[in-house]
């Protein structure tokens, strides 16, 4: 008994009510069943938790997740794009550690010596399952199966997936090692998925990943929901003198995303287990759909390292364990999902790769106020973005131009400061360079962990953004 107190340190008294109380009706309150709901390319105001999101925008589901629980107000996510960011968040470790700089490397696959979030869990007798955008290796044998899940079922193929051509052999859906002929529109079908796993495991401990790919391109809803998105445009004056079409289906592509959302809450509640179930709710990156309305107050989007690439909404909920309702302001990453499963599972922490991630539960409990010191984001030499947070400034670089901002006062980055504040700057830089030291070169050996190539202006690379094409599908 004594070693299961020091075992679990501080959260002990809070495990010991929860058998007294009788928590959860599958599992001991000590292993609770583990949800991870991944959305892509949602935008930061793309959730009606943000209180400047436009009003066409309602996410009754998703919001309900941080009114049981709590919001992170300055989450970020490991990357700017979708597979490092995915890496990050199975691995508990930068993506830059498993030699993923860029979306094409992350499609290529994270070699299998990395281990993620089934594998650490599987000792705990938890039974994994993965459903909708892989993005971590096209080939088979990197498949979720092939990386500890006990089930899977979605695409593996990079970026996008049309959402009603379901069985095509050229973008072929997965039930574990086998393409699948099936039908519908895909948010639906993982949806669906995701229900039956949890009514089937209910009586055990289970990781349920649920990494829909809405609201990634194509823009594609069904036909019924986009009519009446366009028959409501006339409520937000903003959108009256935009193209109505993609914007009527973005916004009906949100609404089923959330409605699905709420179905599997809904069965969480019905087969008895939403009390012992451990909800993280996070988007893998900045939006990338209208940003100047869906991302605000931040600036920038996906592909970049503004605050709108790389921060998201990210809440957390475990209902009789975490107070409903609580914000916390504290900078946090992706990373710190894996930690925390391996806090309140009481599995050991791996010692020959450690997490750069770190438990929640500290934060949460308030037993502290601050998390990470340090945050570092970088694409190499490929994408030129390198940026670094160390307590409320941020050092942006884009190839050799470097910026520097306080985001306690400047959230949508207007102000940069570097000219004004030498010192800050070469601090920052020096932490940075200190930690892309530890990093090894991308895998794709023409590229190089560190910009190195002649200095290029903002507006130039604007311009070179919007002309170049996209070879990762991203």
């Amino acid at each position: 008994m004594f070693k299961k107190i020091k075992k679990y340190g501080n959260h002990w008294l809070l495990l010991m009510l929860g058998i007294v109380l009788g928590w959860g009706n599958a599992a001991t309150p000590e292993k609770p069943n583990i949800l991870v709901i991944l959305t892509d390319d949602q935008g930061y105001a793309a959730v009606s938790q943000n209180p400047l999101h436009p009003v066409t925008i309602s996410t009754p589901h998703i919001d309900s997740i941080s009114k049981n629980g709590v919001t992170f107000s300055q989450a970020y996510i490991a990357d700017n794009v979708c597979s490092p960011s995915r890496a990050a968040i199975l691995s508990g470790r930068y993506p830059q550690r498993a030699k993923i700089y860029t979306a094409g490397e992350g499609g290529r696959g994270m070699s299998l010596d990395n281990k993620i979030i089934p594998t650490f869990l599987k000792p705990a007798g938890y039974y994994s399952g993965a459903f909708g955008k892989w993005h971590l290796g096209t080939d088979v044998n990197k498949s979720p199966i092939k990386r500890g899940f006990d089930e899977f079922f979605g695409f593996l193929g990079r970026g996008a997936h049309d959402y009603f051509k379901l069985s095509d052999e050229n973008e072929p859906i997965y039930r574990g090692l086998e393409p699948v002929k099936i039908s519908g529109y895909l948010t639906d079908v993982l949806t669906d998925e995701a229900c039956s796993f949890i009514t089937k495991n209910k009586n055990k401990p289970f990781f349920c990943y649920l990494a829909y790919n809405a609201v990634h391109t194509p823009i594609e809803a069904p036909a019924e929901d986009v009519a009446k998105f366009a028959r409501a445009k006339a409520k937000d004056p903003k959108y009256q003198d935009k193209t109505l079409g993609p914007i009527s289906t973005y916004l009906a592509m949100v609404e089923r995303l959330d409605a699905g959302i709420g179905r599997v809450l809904e069965t969480l509640q019905k087969e008895g287990v939403e009390q012992n179930t451990l909800i993280f709710f996070l988007t893998d990156n900045g939006g990338a759909f209208d940003p100047e309305q869906f991302n605000v107050p931040l600036h920038g989007n996906k592909h970049e390292n503004w605050e709108g690439g790389v921060r998201t909404p990210f809440y957390v909920s475990w209902p009789g364990h975490f107070k409903q309702g609580t914000s916390i302001d504290a900078p946090v990453i992706s990373m710190d999902i894996l930690a925390t499963m391996i806090d309140v599972t009481g599995q050991p922490l791996p010692t020959d790769k450690p997490l750069d991630g770190k438990s929640l539960l500290p934060l949460i409990n308030g037993e502290t106020k601050t998390l990470h010191d340090k945050l570092f984001w970088t694409g190499g030499s490929k994408t030129g973005w390198w940026s670094a947070r160390v307590g409320d400034w941020k050092m942006l670089g884009f190839k050799k131009d470097v910026k520097l901002f306080d985001l306690s006062m400047d959230i949508h980055e207007d102000h940069d400061l570097a000219s004004q504040n030498p010192e800050k700057l070469a601090e920052i830089k020096k932490s940075f360079d200190a930690w892309i030291s530890e990093m090894p070169e991308p895998m794709t050996k023409a590229e190089s962990k560190i910009w190195s190539e002649e200095s290029v202006t903002w507006k130039e690379a604007k311009n070179e953004k919007k002309s170049e094409k996209n070879p990762d599908n991203e």
